[in-house]
């Protein structure tokens, strides 16, 4: 044997453009934030560099702070957009820049306060937060869009600013507090949902609900008196009201006309405008509705029932991981390469990788905790704006790449929610070894002819050399030799002890360890194997080839388990369909349709999550309904009146798919977030609709109309929440900014659900009023018929003081 100074094995390594670099990364703690994290290392890294030579330099490959940062200027950016388009279509509907600021004020009143809440609740400015306040941002200027222009409908009648104010008030409270209490209600079970989707959908529902309430507050205290202050009184024409224009309208006249008091009317809206030109067209197509009223409810059944048929031609998908520039490449060599082999791989697929045009660096490591047959790469590509292709498409032109390196399997790491490294995982448990070997070599061959399945591969379809000694347990009791003596022996001459136990080699400053073991040639030697001295329990030593056999074999690189049953996995990426797509294929596949007796699968990986998903999302959203259906209840006192409310939202559901559709954006986690809040803000529009209708009827007039009244008189400011709504969401839907592929199909799901919801719910609702109205009132009757007490017929000798009581 020989004696040197040397150093241990290498077991990992690290390059950086194929020059050898060390390297370290830093990862953040639990409940710790990423962006202050890595402020910190920064600062510590400055101080560190100014105690170093000068020839050592410290380089930062890349952090996730930085699309962290992006991502969260782009929301604020987006946040911004958002509240000027609001405010620009307030302004273009109101024609009045005091009732503008009047309305614009209710966006910072109402976000500044939320902070304090997201403080108090311990949430981060997150992309979920700014994206719940950007969705938001129409809602949030709702109610006060709903005051100022009822203020403004009766300052048109000739009011004082301040009475009108008051008056107003007091008129749209109960539709204001109303439509706030829906979407607080909607997110209430939202509130409530637990698992990963509940760590979406909490911090969103508490962000949409608190700012709503602060919202309402705004518009119930704040906006009336702005209003009452800064808006101007208007003179209005001689003899001439707001009634006697509106009768106009519903009477059919286009604005001129003679008014109850006999005088000359030409309707005006207040800024010189006929009344009429916004709701002529409007009031004639609800008309023709309230004429053919089966007809109507008809085709909305119809619309309806044929936007569910879309479901089956929209993807499904947890949701898309974006373009961050930054891709993590996996390297695998067979079991018992070196790291020299390893380092040679990597090499190549570096090579490979730097010759396209969309890469800045590689960060190559090899070895560490994983074995070092394996190996990570990071792949930081140009900024967007300075490469042609997108991450995708340098992924998909890499593959064609790797396909040319022999001996190693070569994938992208996913950038899913589940960690697994894979888009698609599928795993395999049961009791038999052989038959899960089995069953997962043929469904890995089956996923490899999937079209867009690619990278497929199992944990189970590598096999290592081994070196396996087998004891024999009869001569080995015999001579006194235990197993665990013969274990500890080969152990010790192939890999040496370990490091606690080791002897050391005293320098004063420093100690070397002493590691003794069989030198490298003579490892692999079974003759060398069969003659190590094994020691007896009486203090002797025996061959190794006396007590067990040694020979060579080969067996699994590894064994997983999943409650004690052993498990493969067989997973592969995606590249072109989605996973809900990909998850039915794989389903229908003949192995995973006849699974052999013994042999299960177990949910595994993003596919779980989606269904967890969309399994909690149904019950979540019928809690919802059941929430909204309580609350209109409670506020109307009326069982029956909040169904015409609630017809808005079928209407909804067939704007949301068909926005999906036309984008072609999958229905996923974001997507399903924008439906629930899609319910809760299509109910406003019903809301403001049936709360005039029920008013106009207290007054004493026909139920037909008081829709025609409540349909015309809350057109502008349906109209005007709607856009504004609506034009809030568009820099969302746009994708301005990072990460914005990845949060478009909420806000696509919520324009599209909203745009036909409100155009639908103007014409449909009042229709369905009336049938509610009419039903209500034959129940009116049915119980003034049954439940009046009956009285008992008198006797013709019976004289009445009979019954009359004695004082």
């Amino acid at each position: 044997g020989t004696v040197e100074s040397g150093f241990a094995e290498t077991r990992q390594s690290a390059s950086l453009n194929n020059e050898a670099v060390v390297a370290f990364s830093v990862f953040r703690s639990t409940g710790s934030v990423l962006v202050s994290v890595e402020e910190g290392v920064t600062a510590a890294v400055e101080q560190l560099d100014q105690t170093l030579p000068d020839d050592i330099d410290f380089e930062l490959i890349f952090t996730r702070a930085t699309d962290i940062r992006e991502s969260y200027q782009a929301s604020i950016d987006a946040l911004i957009l958002g509240c000027i388009l609001a405010v620009v279509v307030v302004g273009l509907f109101l024609r009045d820049w005091r009732a503008t600021l009047i309305t614009a004020t209710a966006l910072p009143l109402s976000i500044i306060p939320t902070f304090l809440v997201l403080q108090w609740f311990d949430y981060t400015l997150n992309s979920m937060t700014l994206l719940a306040l950007t969705l938001a941002v129409g809602n949030l200027v709702d109610d006060a869009i709903v005051e100022i222009e009822n203020v403004e409908r009766h300052i048109r009648m000739g009011k004082r600013p301040f009475k009108a104010a008051l008056d107003s008030t007091a008129e749209v409270g109960l539709a204001v507090l109303t439509t706030t209490a829906t979407i607080v209600a909607v997110f209430i079970p939202v509130a409530f949902m637990g698992g990963i989707p509940g760590e979406f959908f909490q911090p969103f529902g508490v962000t949409v609900a608190t700012a709503t309430i602060f919202s309402t507050v705004v518009a119930r205290l704040v906006t009336p008196m702005m209003a009452a202050y800064l808006l101007k009184p208007r003179v209005a024409a001689e003899g001439v009201t707001y009634a006697d224009i509106l009768e106009n309208s519903v009477n059919g006249n286009s604005g001129n006309g003679t008014n109850r008091n006999g005088h000359n009317s030409h309707g005006t809206n207040g800024n010189n405008a006929p009344l009429s030109a916004p709701i002529g067209p409007y009031r004639r197509l609800l008309m023709a509705a309230l004429r053919h009223r089966a007809i109507t409810i008809g085709l909305a059944i119809l619309f309806f029932v044929g936007s569910l048929q879309l479901v089956p031609y929209i993807p499904t998908s947890l949701f898309d991981a974006g373009d961050t520039g930054l891709s993590t490449v996996s390297v695998e060599l067979p079991p018992g390469a070196t790291i020299e082999d390893t380092q040679a791989v990597t090499d190549r697929v570096t090579e490979e990788i730097m010759a396209l045009p969309a890469v800045d660096t590689v960060l190559s490591t090899e070895g560490g905790s994983d074995g070092i047959n394996q190996a990570t790469l990071f792949v930081n590509l140009l900024p967007k704006e300075d490469r042609e292709q997108s991450q995708e498409e340098f992924e998909q032109a890499a593959r064609d790449r790797f396909a040319m390196i022999p001996g190693a399997r070569i994938s992208f790491q996913s950038q899913g929610a589940s960690g697994e490294g894979k888009d698609l995982t599928v795993v395999l448990k049961s009791e038999d070894p052989e038959a899960l070997r089995r069953t997962s070599e043929q469904l890995t061959r089956e996923m490899r002819e999937i079209p867009g399945l690619v990278e497929v591969n199992s944990t189970a379809s590598l096999v290592q050399p081994e070196v396996l000694i087998v004891p024999e347990p009869d001569l080995a009791a015999d001579l006194g030799v235990s197993v665990q003596a013969i274990a500890r022996t080969a152990s010790l001459a192939t890999l040496g002890d370990t490091d606690a136990n080791l002897a050391e080699f005293d320098l004063g400053d420093r100690q070397i360890p002493i590691r003794v073991q069989i030198a490298p040639t003579y490892q692999n030697d079974v003759a060398t194997l069969q003659n190590l001295r094994v020691p007896r329990q009486n203090g002797q030593v025996v061959p190794l080839s006396t007590v067990a056999n040694v020979f060579f074999g080969s067996g699994p690189a590894q064994i997983d388990r999943y409650d004690r049953s052993r498990q493969v996995s067989v997973g592969g990426n995606l590249q072109g369909p989605t996973l809900g797509e990909a998850v039915e294929q794989v389903d229908q596949l003949p192995t995973m349709q006849n699974l052999p007796p013994g042999v299960t699968q177990q949910p595994s990986g993003d596919a779980e999550i989606m269904k967890e998903i969309f399994g909690r999302f149904a019950l979540a959203l019928a809690t919802a309904v059941l929430m909204i259906f309580a609350v209109l209840v409670l506020l109307y006192n009326n069982f029956l009146y909040p169904l015409a409310v609630m017809a808005a939202l079928p209407l909804s559901v067939g704007g949301a798919l068909m926005g999906l559709l036309i984008a072609q954006k999958p229905l996923g986690l974001f997507a399903l977030i924008g439906i629930v809040l899609l319910m809760g803000l299509v109910t406003k529009n019903s809301i403001l609709l049936v709360d005039y209708a029920l008013m106009a009827k207290q007054q004493g007039k026909p139920v037909r109309q008081a829709v025609v009244e409540a349909g015309m008189t809350r057109l502008r400011p349906i109209l005007m929440t709607s856009i504004s709504t609506v034009a809030g969401m568009v820099p969302i839907a746009l994708e301005i900014g990072a990460g914005g592929e990845v949060r478009s199909p909420m806000a696509i799901a919520v324009i599209g659900g909203f745009t036909t919801s409100t155009l639908l719910t103007l014409v449909v609702v009042p229709v369905f009023f009336t049938y509610i109205d009419g039903f209500n009132k034959g129940i009116g009757k049915l119980a003034r018929r049954f439940g009046r007490p009956k009285r008992k017929r008198l006797h013709k000798e019976e004289s009445p003081d009979k019954y009359i009581p004695s004082k």
